[in-house]
């Protein structure tokens, strides 16, 4: 396969991607290329299996094959298009004739790609992907007086610089791309951490106490808090119920 050797890390910015490939070795491949760069990447080698994952992980692409078992990739597609409109998905595929890829754009792919394929070409849609997608692509992201520049790495709030370490920034980068939404401590510590959640472990909490004590401690209002049963949300106006 014209997939070609050497991985490139780049600049992006680290995300959660999910491989949907039957391929054992070329889902590696793919993998390993991608973690390279820096992302955390999962992989399902069936169409079910994808859509379940898909469906209950905060994903920032899905990079999905077409001959899957079980479920094949199109109803795996129109699936996600049903209940994540938003989410980047590039179809990834031997069906190298129009009309399967006007088929799959009609249906909601955001990119296809043939194989066999060069995996810079994938990294290169990927990034463009994720660039112009629904996720905030500002620099610098703001809930009420906290600012946090992703360039510089900076945080301030009411003016005043916030000393952060760099997981308690990620933690409150992702709380701040994902302010007014709940999160569960499950979707936290995967994008996080990049670890399957264990319920016996307390890190999350920990760290959103780190947070607390750094931004809201000393500010109003509280920009951070618990939503019972659920997780955390960053919310000015308070934890939805």
């Amino acid at each position: 396969m014209r997939i070609g050797l050497g991985f490139t890390p780049t600049q992006t910015k680290p995300m959660r991607i999910l491989i949907v490939e039957d391929d054992a070795a070329l889902a590696s491949f793919i993998r390993k290329g991608l973690e390279a760069e820096h992302h955390a990447v999962d992989v399902a080698g069936e169409g079910n299996q994808g859509r379940a994952m898909a469906m209950e992980v905060d994903y920032d692409l899905v990079v999905l094959d077409l001959n899957l078992p079980v479920l094949d990739g199109l109803s795996v597609l129109k699936s996600l298009r049903q209940r994540k409109a938003n989410l980047p998905v590039i179809i990834l595929s031997a069906r190298s004739r129009i009309e399967d890829r006007v088929q799959c754009l009609d249906s909601g792919a955001d990119d296809y790609l043939v194989k066999p394929f060069s995996y810079l070409e994938l990294s290169a849609r990927a990034r463009a992907l994720l660039r112009r997608s629904h996720l905030p692509s500002e620099s610098v992201l703001t809930v009420r007086d906290l600012c946090l520049d992703r360039v510089e790495r900076k945080v301030k709030r009411a003016g005043r610089h916030i000393e952060l370490t760099t997981k308690e920034f990620a933690l409150l980068e992702y709380l701040m791309r994902n302010a007014g939404r709940r999160l569960t401590r499950a979707m936290i510590i995967e994008h996080v951490w990049n670890l399957t959640f264990d319920s016996t472990t307390n890190v999350v909490d920990v760290y959103i106490n780190y947070l607390r004590r750094k931004v809201d401690d000393g500010f109003s209002p509280s920009l951070i808090h618990t939503v019972r049963g659920v997780g955390y949300q960053m919310s000015p106006e308070g934890a939805s119920a």
